[in-house]
């Protein structure tokens, strides 16, 4: 297993932008796909982003697509999940996620096995 942590949340005015970190330690996240979820108060847990492993192919939840990007840094041991243009609606937990079949970039968060902790962003008007 790899064991994860999620940084970089905090409270940020709408239209602004915040980037997580995901970093992994134990095993090489390359050897992963990443995926990023994200919980609201409330609500579903919902898919975001997610990054291959070798391959660092991307796939994106619709409600992000165009202002979030989910990018590697293997030296760093640490995938990014830059967040621009945010809007109220995107306040949630953010999870990242290891997929032990890295070539894939799943959706669904059972796909997933090891989880950060979470790490709260916040969105105000």
């Amino acid at each position: 297993q790899v064991q994860l942590v999620e940084s970089g949340g905090g409270l940020v005015q709408a239209g602004g932008s915040l980037k997580l970190a995901c970093k992994g330690s134990g095993r090489a996240i390359s050897e992963y796909a990443i995926g990023w979820f994200r919980q609201a108060l409330g609500k579903e847990r919902e898919f975001v982003a997610a990054v291959t492993g070798a391959s660092a192919i991307t796939k994106y939840g619709d409600s992000v697509k165009d202002r979030f990007i989910v990018f590697r840094e293997n030296a760093k041991n640490t995938v990014y999940l830059q967040m621009n243009n945010l809007k109220i609606e995107d306040t949630a937990v953010y999870y990242c996620a290891a997929d032990s079949i890295p070539w894939t970039a799943e959706t669904e968060s059972t796909k997933y096995g090891d989880w950060g902790q979470g790490t709260q962003v916040t969105v105000s008007s």
